[in-house]
């Protein structure tokens, strides 16, 4: 484990866009179940205008939030962007309802979410485009080909995956240059530890979703609430703090609905623990 002062709090993007590593992601200024428009707009506008005010310039979004609510709200509170702001999208589930989830991988399709993607937004480029899941139905070689299309048209600047193997991320890489993958993963969920030492040694992002940790871990009196009580922190903070401590190519991207909640989260950068209080962290993990 890397210690407090060692931890860099930005990361170079494809080696090129360099953004402060604790992100945002939107999935929660939608309606319930990810379902419609969220109860209340301007204040989805609110937090979002004030995540780039507390510095955040990585915001993660998908055509499916909604769907096609996020990214049109993204669109109405920032653009035009502050210079250096990445907007990550995805592309490649569609929705029936509320949290259902089904993957399309068809060429025609992916081409027209992009489409949609950079009118929503307000954008002529997306920054990071990703693949929400890979399509059983549809070759993966033949998804990420209309991609290659659209980013050799300068539609999109860097491609990513989401919910991958090592092994599917090596197939993707023989089609096109990978830059990020999104797999669910937090102190207590390590079901993607492989992928994340692939990502970690190629120097690919390691985007967390469901990035703070639940379970017996953070109850009251276990071991991360123990710590984030001794350094008067919540077990959100920590959860996040031990993801930047993990690798440096995580790049936690927690949501929400509330500025409060937006602004206790980004105080998870500034936490500092000593190696040994971090390895006392991880053997309880364990």
């Amino acid at each position: 484990m890397a210690t407090a002062s060692a931890i860099t709090k930005t990361f170079k993007l494809g080696n090129e866009l360099e953004i402060n590593r604790l992100g945002y992601g939107v999935m929660r200024i939608t309606g319930k179940g990810i379902w419609g428009p969220p109860a209340d707009p301007e204040n989805a506008k609110k937090v979002l205008q004030r995540a780039v005010e507390l510095g955040v310039n990585f915001i993660d979004t998908a055509d499916s939030y909604g769907p096609a609510v996020s990214e049109p709200l993204i669109g109405e509170a920032l653009a035009p962007y502050s210079k250096g702001t990445v907007i990550a999208t995805k592309a490649g589930l569609t929705r029936q309802g509320p949290d259902q989830w089904l993957p399309v991988g068809r060429t025609e399709y992916l081409t027209q979410q992009v489409e949609m993607s950079l009118r929503w937004l307000k954008r002529d480029t997306l920054d990071l485009w990703q693949l929400h899941r890979i399509d059983p139905k549809v070759p993966v070689e033949e998804s990420l080909g209309a991609i290659k299309k659209l980013q050799t048209a300068g539609k999109i600047r860097f491609v990513g995956l989401s919910e991958v193997s090592v092994a599917e991320i090596e197939q993707a890489r023989k089609v096109i240059d990978i830059v990020s993958v999104q797999n669910e993963y937090n102190i207590t969920n390590r079901k993607s530890e492989a992928v994340l030492d692939y990502c970690t040694k190629h120097n690919i992002a390691f985007i967390p979703w469901f990035p703070v940790a639940s379970g017996k871990l953070a109850q009251p009196g276990g071991k991360l609430d123990e710590l984030a009580k001794k350094h008067n922190a919540t077990t959100s903070q920590l959860s996040l703090a031990w993801l930047l401590h993990r690798s440096s190519v995580i790049l936690p991207i927690p949501g929400t609905s509330s500025i409060e909640h937006l602004e206790e989260n980004l105080k998870a950068a500034d936490l500092e623990l000593s190696d040994a209080e971090w390895q006392d962290l991880e053997a309880a993990a364990k």
